[in-house]
């Protein structure tokens, strides 16, 4: 298995020992994971695992399930996916034993810090977008009392249905503080099959407790089910704001504007303790840039959709090509993506 191949750049990475795999469905396994040294994390993050290949390295990243308030050890949660080179190989063939490599946990689809000023949270997840959502559920259930839950789940039908039996457990232990709508396409009430803009609709007028600025939205999976929601929940008055999107596809975009400014700068990049020195310009990002000049960098999709790679812009300006994952808040207090960052209006200078 490619798990045991050690080269010299993997003493780079925290390494990962799988301890115990637990069948979820067919197709999906989560795997119980014991680090080489404490490894911190938030509920709702994920976890980047590099994969040696021949002179060079594969990045893929996959939710973590546990919680970090449970005292539960580590683990993530992978289902097999059309042409998913590994994820078939961890579902199909990793093994107790096996070491994974990691360069830790990273994404933004987290509990905000202010989360006392929320009274309900609404996760919205099809298939295996329940993933991260289970890590966060877990928590605020634990965790924040004063705070009502609704998980409205979509799936085919109950066999392929990822942690079936813990939420129904959770929903009998936490009666009062969490509520579950479980969808499948292949029910014969054609009104609770898929989630569609009017079903969803109902669903908040039946769920929803709270002014709308009281309430927090996350959504997980596919990308059309992601936007459809989105769409209604913007319709119905939800602030843009208060809906946090997990995006699991990293297809790279064209960048079909050019930056306002292509010429060549200076980018000094603070991390780890040491400064780094790299120009960069148009069609380079920052991120490729400092890849090419061998600087240590963190990054997983490089696509402006996991946050892997964000960092502080303290001088200068970063002109963003897209960005499905930082909010306007973070923006204006200067984080920026740097896998499409371009440095522009002159020199810039970076923390992370």
């Amino acid at each position: 298995l490619v798990f045991k191949t050690i080269c010299c750049r993997m003493m780079e990475y925290a390494t990962l020992r799988i301890k115990e795999i637990k069948r979820e469905t067919d197709e999906c396994k989560t795997f119980i994971l014991e680090p080489a040294e404490p490894l911190s994390y938030e509920a709702g993050q994920f976890l980047t695992f590099i994969f040696p290949k021949n002179n060079s390295e594969d990045r893929r990243s996959y939710s973590i399930s546990a919680s970090p308030v449970l005292n539960e050890s580590l683990s993530v949660t992978v289902k097999k996916i059309a042409n998913g080179e590994y994820s078939r190989k961890l579902v199909d063939h990793a093994k107790v034993g096996d070491v994974l490599f990691t360069i830790g946990a990273s994404g933004f689809f987290v509990l905000p810090e202010n989360i006392h000023l929320y009274r309900q949270l609404f996760f919205i997840a099809a298939g295996s977008g329940i993933t991260p959502v289970y890590s966060l559920l877990k928590t605020v259930l634990k965790k924040y009392s004063f705070i009502s839950v609704v998980l409205i789940y979509s799936n085919r039908d109950k066999e392929s249905t990822i942690f079936r039996e813990e939420l129904e457990a959770l929903a009998d232990h936490y009666k009062e503080h969490l509520r579950i709508e479980w969808l499948y396409s292949t029910s014969i009430n054609l009104e609770k099959a898929r989630l569609s803009k009017w079903l969803l609709g109902r669903l908040l007028l039946q769920y929803l407790a709270v002014p709308p600025a009281s309430a927090l939205f996350y959504l997980c999976g596919p990308f059309d089910f992601m936007r459809m929601a989105n769409i209604e929940l913007l319709e119905d008055g939800i602030p843009a704001a208060h809906i946090r999107k997990e995006i699991f596809n990293p297809v790279k975009h064209l960048v079909k504007q050019l930056p306002p400014d292509t010429e060549k700068h200076l980018v000094t990049i603070h991390t780890g303790g040491t400064s780094y020195f790299v120009e960069t310009q148009y069609p380079q990002t920052i991120l490729q840039s400092l890849k090419k000049a061998g600087i240590p960098a963190r990054y997983s999709c490089e696509a402006g959709k996991c946050g892997t790679c964000a960092v502080m812009c303290t001088r200068g300006k970063v002109w963003m090509s897209s960005n499905e994952v930082l909010l306007d808040e973070e923006i204006a207090k200067g984080r920026v993506l740097t896998c499409v960052g371009y440095a522009v209006a002159g020199d810039v200078v970076l923390e992370g």
